[in-house]
């Protein structure tokens, strides 16, 4: 079983890259993050005639969140997070495929660091932890892949000194993520290359792709139930490098079945 996650960076703009990669690679489930399109602007007819169901959790210009699966189920189980009624955001949705729990988010950027969007983002970190915590205890499959906007380590970016006062590397935003893992979660790429220079982002600016001047900030963190499926794990770099691309590539991981 192969999932995927991949920021598309606006859904309806990107959709001849999404579907000549879906075509390529023909992931199993993905997971889409930045649609920056309203709920009825999906373009779901598009995505089902390449073989896909989705459920999707849109907002105008903004954020939002969508599971796809090819020739599978989707049964809904959440979409936002719970902690704060005021949190209009797009951020999250969750569905059970497979006999997995998927989680698909995109964490707030926070920048500029510190203020309010900092704050933001660190609270809803918290909130997501929470929600992580109650899905581990369920003792079942449980991915939860995205953008989660946090560079983990100084191995995680390039010339990394550049980033110490972004809100993706600073110390409260990487302790947020130490508090999650040590929950029980497993790093997928980490646990395959734990020594090796892997990035799934590579800005517009400065020819950052060409130079592979990239962050890691797309990550795969796994229940250990899904750890000891782990058999294979990338990035299809190559994507990035396609016109009118996102400034991401799509990142994925291969489950040996059950």
């Amino acid at each position: 079983m192969k999932i995927a996650t991949y920021n598309v960076n606006g859904v309806n703009g990107r959709l001849p890259v999404l579907l000549r990669w879906l075509e390529e690679t023909q992931p199993d489930v993905v997971c889409l993050q930045e649609l920056k399109a309203p709920q009825e602007k999906f373009p779901e007819q598009a995505i089902k005639d390449a073989g896909y169901n989705a459920i999707w959790h849109g907002q105008k210009s903004w954020n939002g969140v969508a599971i796809l699966a090819r020739n599978l189920e989707i049964t809904e189980l959440k979409r936002g997070l719970d902690g704060d009624p005021e949190d209009l955001h797009s951020r999250y949705i969750e569905a059970m495929i497979n006999g997995i729990i998927v989680g698909c988010l995109y964490l707030p950027n926070g920048n500029p660091a510190p203020g309010p969007k900092f704050d933001y983002k660190l609270r809803w970190f918290e909130r997501f932890t929470a929600h992580a915590a109650t899905l581990l205890a369920q003792n079942i499959p449980v991915v939860l892949a995205g953008d989660y906007n946090v560079i983990p380590t100084e191995l995680d970016a390039y010339k990394p000194e550049r980033w110490v006062e972004d809100a993706l590397f600073r110390p409260e935003t990487r302790q947020a993520f130490q508090d999650l893992i040590a929950q029980g979660w497993t790093d997928a790429i980490r646990k395959l290359y734990p020594a090796e220079t892997i990035y799934t982002f590579w800005d517009y600016f400065r020819n950052a792709y060409g130079r592979n001047a990239g962050l890691r900030i797309d990550h795969f963190l796994l229940s250990p139930q899904v750890s000891d499926r782990l058999k294979s794990a990338g990035v299809d770099k190559n994507v990035r490098g396609w016109e009118k691309t996102s400034d991401h590539g799509p990142v994925w991981i291969e489950l040996d079945d059950m």
